[in-house]
């Protein structure tokens, strides 16, 4: 009956670290983002799309609800990312975007596939800095506009140890029509990014 008694003992204290130690899908995480960004301009009868290289940082939080994982998430990112147009609007007139920092926050709900791999899909608001430049008859138009609008995607996270995590995912956003001024234009701007994330659990 001791030993019983004892082994019942051990297992309840036990239990608490246990859990502990099984559930790493709770709580806060920070990690560094780096990947591909692909920002894509259209424009009538033009839909192109330029590369660049993308990088940034991102803080969560995410709650192991049993079946599925919820989460909240922000981040921050830059890109290289420039394209140049000639006679876009107007004969001669010369279009230049270069992508600036990118600001998102939204959601993540995921779904524990095994114990250590998570998959997921994630949406939000994003807002981005456009910087513009038109050169047209021997002059220069500087623009610098924050771009509103939303991202959606979806990823796979694994567990690497109780600490640390690796993500990788793909996003979509979409910023409307670029406005120059209090002008809305027709040029649309979208995005797609292949994103990689290395980070840790707190």
């Amino acid at each position: 009956m001791k030993k019983i008694i004892s082994a019942i003992a051990l297992t309840l204290i036990a239990s608490p670290a246990l859990a502990q130690e099984e559930n790493t899908a709770t709580g806060i995480k920070a990690g560094v983002i780096v990947g591909y960004d692909s920002t894509n301009l259209s424009y009538y009868d033009l839909d192109e799309s330029k590369g660049g290289f993308l990088y940034g940082a991102t803080l969560g939080y995410d709650y192991d609800a049993g079946p599925v994982v919820v989460g909240i998430e922000g981040e921050i990112t830059g890109a290289t990312t420039k394209q140049s147009y000639d006679n876009l609007v107007l004969a001669d007139d010369r279009w230049k975007l270069s992508a600036g920092r990118d600001l998102y926050v939204g959601a993540r709900l995921g779904v524990n596939v095994t114990p250590t791999v998570l998959l997921y899909a994630k949406g939000g608001y994003t807002n981005a800095r456009a910087d513009l430049t038109i050169r047209y008859d021997s002059e220069k138009y500087s623009e610098h506009d924050n771009l509103d609008g939303f991202r959606v995607g979806a990823g796979a996270e694994v567990t690497v140890t109780p600490a640390t995590f690796a993500r990788i995912e793909y996003r979509y956003s979409d910023y409307g029509n670029y406005r120059y001024g209090d002008v809305e234009s027709e040029i649309g701007l979208s995005r797609h990014q292949v994103a990689l994330v290395s980070g840790f659990r707190f």
